[in-house]
């Protein structure tokens, strides 16, 4: 899509961004949204706690702050046991995803890339099956081999696009992407038999396609925040690197950008982002695609301020679906997050397709 390639770098005078020169208090409205988001997910529920006493609990477990106990037990173990971990995952997948998005978005200069374009959902998919079907149990670190398999596959998919890609003709970009699409489309294959040979484990297989953060805990939380946090802080220190792209490859080695080592070095951390996330939630839609056009229809292109701002976005939605699905009884969260995108994708279709500036 020559459109879509190009759309992302373009400038128009006509754009007008609200935030453009304030993102500032863009962010500060975002933190504090996503504070009551994350409150909100660890107070509500089929047990309610107030917010006086969720405020509470959380200082006194994470500060040690000897407080009045107007709480039960129960509470505490509700508030710091079951729901903060989930609340804390589900934000730093959110965070994760919308990350990894903006990166594929500027490296493919395609507005309709999203974290999966890769191969990256069909590796994590097929493993989840195989562990699934395998009558094997481990754990190393929290990760169960549903998760193991999960993030193997998914490394194992964007790596073998990667190296494919690299020897098939055409540019590199195109390459990518459409090695991408081949190789998801054989894994899908692949998953397809593991799901038909599956029998009564076939809604395991279908609750991990659809997402879910009912498994969540503090030791999970050990095998995967840490690499999505460090990954995308490390994608943040080279957002100039990803302007850069943004122009082009030509461009960007005028501006002094080692264009192969820093496509690829951006290529793997987004990928290795992208494993840790499905690994413990499944498969979640559309965080990736929407939020990074949500944040840079407010502030512009510049990847200095999209990248923190659609990590926080990414954060406050994954948190709010996560607690939607909750709510209305343990359903998938991707099913609300495809609720929420589709419309949104639909939209940015076609608005890509007129050649408008997003």
């Amino acid at each position: 899509m020559a459109v879509g390639q190009d759309v992302l770098a373009r400038g128009r005078t006509a754009v007008r961004w609200p935030f453009h020169r304030r993102p500032l208090p863009l962010a500060v409205i975002g933190a504090a949204a996503l504070g009551a988001a994350l409150l909100a997910a660890v107070g509500l529920g089929s047990v309610t706690v107030a917010p006086g006493d969720t405020l509470a609990i959380l200082a006194h477990r994470l500060f040690l702050l000897d407080l009045p106990r107007t709480w039960s037990p129960t509470a505490e173990t509700i508030v710091w046991d079951l729901r903060l971990p989930r609340a804390i995952e589900a934000a730093v997948v959110g965070l994760g995803l919308a990350v990894a998005g903006t990166t594929f978005q500027g490296l493919l200069r395609n507005p309709l890339a999203d974290p999966y374009v890769l191969g990256t959902a069909s590796g994590a998919a097929l493993g989840a099956a195989i562990a699934v079907l395998l009558p094997v149990r481990v754990e190393i670190l929290g990760f169960g081999l549903l998760q193991l398999l999960a993030f193997v596959g998914a490394i194992a998919a964007v790596t073998l696009v990667y190296r494919l890609s690299r020897v098939t003709g055409g540019s590199p970009l195109t390459s990518l992407l459409l090695t991408g699409y081949a190789l998801g489309s054989l894994l899908a294959a692949a998953l397809a038999m593991a799901m038909y040979l599956s029998g009564a484990a076939l809604r395991q297989i279908f609750s991990y396609l659809l997402g879910s953060f009912d498994n969540a805990s503090w030791a999970e939380l050990g095998g995967a925040v840490p690499v999505i946090l460090i990954a995308s802080a490390l994608i943040l220190v080279r957002a100039r690197s990803l302007n850069g792209l943004l122009l082009g490859e030509d461009a960007a080695a005028h501006l002094g950008v080692d264009v192969r080592r820093e496509r690829a070095i951006l290529l793997g951390l987004a990928s290795l982002i992208t494993a840790a996330a499905v690994s413990v939630s499944g498969l979640i839609g559309f965080v990736g695609l929407v939020i990074p056009h949500v944040v840079r229809m407010l502030v512009g292109p510049n990847a200095r301020v999209v990248l923190p701002l659609a990590a926080i976005g990414g954060a406050i939605l994954m948190v709010v679906a996560d607690l939607v699905a909750r709510s209305l009884g343990e359903i998938p969260v991707g099913v609300i997050t495809a609720v929420i995108g589709a419309p949104f994708f639909l939209m940015l279709l076609r608005r890509v397709q007129r050649g408008y500036e997003l």
